[in-house]
């Protein structure tokens, strides 16, 4: 008994855990340090997708920007609502084996995603292209 319900809460553990990625997300641009958008995580069949659901607003930006230089079925669509994280999996300790787009070059990375160790109010989102990749850190939206 004591075994099952030591599973059961180490089970829940890692759920809660995989989880806490889930809601708003305050995405920061690496050069000028600046807020560029809000992204809200949530999952799908068991997936994790993430939209833009706010931009910040920036200097030479259109109002009604789209996402020109993508090159799949986002290709000039709007990114207020812009799917630009998907198909991530948790692996128990990481978002994995997803994507995501950064929609002002049109490159797509693959992706992994984790709360921070020190401060669970960011999120370590990692872009890769074969073996380089650059971090971000995203800040939870309270």
């Amino acid at each position: 008994m004591r075994i099952l319900l030591s599973l059961l809460v180490i089970t829940f553990s890692l759920t809660a855990f995989g989880q806490s990625c889930l809601g708003k997300w305050v995405t920061i641009d690496d050069e000028t340090n600046k807020k560029k958008s809000i992204v809200e995580l949530y999952k799908e069949d068991g997936k994790m997708y993430g939209k833009i659901t706010y931009l910040f607003p920036r200097e030479g930006r259109e109002p009604n920007a789209k996402c020109k230089e993508c090159e799949d079925d986002r290709k000039d669509q709007p990114l207020l609502g812009l799917q630009i994280v998907r198909d991530l999996e948790w692996d128990g300790g990481a978002w994995k084996k997803g994507t995501i787009v950064d929609p002002e070059d049109g490159k797509v990375y693959t992706l992994k995603m984790w709360i921070d160790k020190d401060n669970n109010n960011y999120l370590n989102v990692r872009g890769y292209i074969g073996p380089f990749y650059r971090t971000q850190k995203w800040v939870k939206v309270k």
